[in-house]
């Protein structure tokens, strides 16, 4: 028991210690880019719907 409480000891000044570990941030000097790959398909899609429609006010027997 007394070797379990030392580790365990151990343990917790070692996190205590790891606790006090002072941290620096700091922002980039360059301002950060984010590239997007964005597709626009709207126009294209609503394209589409129009010539469907317009196919199908022109051959009204095919449904």
């Amino acid at each position: 028991m007394r070797m379990r409480a030392k580790v365990l000891a151990g343990l917790g000044a070692a996190a205590a210690v790891a606790g006090c570990i002072p941290v620096q941030i700091q922002a980039p000097d360059e301002p950060i880019e984010i590239n997007l790959n964005v597709n626009i398909r709207q126009e294209v899609i609503v394209r589409l719907e129009r010539d469907a429609q317009e196919l199908l006010e022109q051959n009204s027997n095919l449904f």
